[in-house]
This record gives structure tokens, sequence and C-alpha cells, in this order.
């Protein structure tokens, strides 16, 4: 039976982890799909690895593996431990918080399973889906980093930063990556674009974004790295 993997990179998220868990416990999978969940800690200083410990504990039933990192290296560093972790056909990235919803994985494997794609991103810019209605300069700022990215991949994304981005797992893996922290996104979308033959689709998903207040991290500085990422991995370093 092939399976999902869920690959969740974590730090400081006493507050949702538990609930985004509890979730994907109950998460059904269409295609008889089995599903496996990873947990990489980066090296919280919040209750975040206590609450991870004593939900593993708690729910033997659930294929869960965590993974705490000894020293706090970023949310691409977590993933690079993820994916090595990965057991699954297939891989999707989960944040640690409640803004993409999980019930959407069918979503985006329907074109996987169905032999039509190998890479299926899920975007927050089309489809009639629900999206709360935050930031302007974030959202401005993620179309133009996309635009960006889409001009050097050829390309013709709608939402390269999200999250949800779901892959055979042999494609990933096959990925030599190097960034440790929100480079993560430009940078696999350079290298999983250069595979030939590759097939890229997107979706729409929904967004419940959440506000500084709230736990929301990446900032204007990340978004700086992003565009480096961007030139860096489609130009100077491949």
């Amino acid at each position: 039976m092939q399976k999902l993997s869920v690959l969740i990179p974590a730090y400081n998220e006493e507050k949702t982890i538990v609930a985004i868990l509890e979730v994907l416990k109950e998460l059904k999978l269409d295609f008889s799909l089995e599903k496996e969940i990873i947990v990489v800690n980066d090296s919280s200083t919040d209750k975040t690895k206590v609450l991870l410990e004593e939900f593993k504990l708690a729910n033997p039933e659930t294929d869960i593996t965590i993974y705490h990192q000894t020293s706090n290296l970023g949310k691409g560093a977590a993933l690079h431990q993820a994916i090595k972790l990965a057991a699954g056909d297939f891989i999707v990235i989960q944040d640690a918080d409640l803004e993409y919803d999980p019930t959407e994985y069918n979503r985006l494997l329907k074109p996987v399973i169905a032999g039509k794609a190998d890479v299926v991103y899920g975007s927050r810019f089309m489809g009639g889906n629900p999206h709360r209605i935050l930031f302007f300069w974030h959202s401005i700022g993620n179309k133009f980093l996309t635009t960006v990215s889409n001009a050097f991949t050829n390309l013709n994304l709608t939402d390269m930063e999200t999250c949800y981005k779901l892959f055979r797992a042999e494609f990933l893996k096959g990925l030599d990556l190097k960034e440790k922290r929100f480079g993560f996104e430009p940078e696999v979308t350079a290298k999983i674009c250069r595979i030939p033959k590759i097939r890229i689709y997107e979706v729409g998903i929904s967004y419940y974004g959440r506000t500084y207040e709230e736990g929301k991290k990446i900032n204007w500085q990340d978004g700086l790295r992003a565009l480096w990422c961007i030139l860096k991995y489609n130009t100077i370093s491949k």
C-alpha cells in the first residue's frame, strides 16, 4: 500500500502543535493511502518538545516520528532532516500551525495519483476557497517573489511561497538542498523544475493566515533572503 509522508518543521509552536496533530491523526486519505507524520522540533524553547512527546505516548496507534534538533537551525534545515526520515511514496509539507487545512491533501494528491503530475503546489491565490484577509504587503511580496521566480524557471505558478507542496518522494529526495531557513521555497522550486520532463501542477487551497501576535514568524528580511535565493539557485549556484 502506498503512503503519504507529512513533514512538519516546528519551532515554538506550543499553541498549535497538538491541534494540528489531532487533525492529522483523524485525517482520512483517499486513494487507499496510508500516512506517516514526521515532526522535526527545531530546538524549541517553549513546551513544544514536551507536548510532542506526550502526544506520541498518548497515541501509540498513530504512525508518528519525532526528531529533536540539538540547536535551532531553521525551517529549511528541519525539512532536510524530515526528508531524510520520510519513508512514504509521496511527501507533503505541513506547517505546525493552523494556517493550512490538511483535509485538502486529497486535492493535492488527485493529479499525482491520476498519473498526470509529479509535483503539486497548493495555491492560496487561485480557486474559490476561503482565505483570511490579512497583510497587503505580504500579498504583494509573495506575488513579486513568485513573478521573479517564474521569470527564471519559466513556470507560471501563482504561489511559489506556499507551504503546501506535494512531491513524488524520489524527486524530492534526489535534490541537493542547501537553504536552512525560509529560502527553502525558492530553492526547491528552482531545483525541482530542472528535472527532465518533471510535471508540475497547481491547485487552489484555503488559507487561514495568522497575525504576528498569533505566532507568524516570516518577515521582510526573509523576503529579501528569498529574492537572493531565487537569483542564486537559478543563476549562480545550481
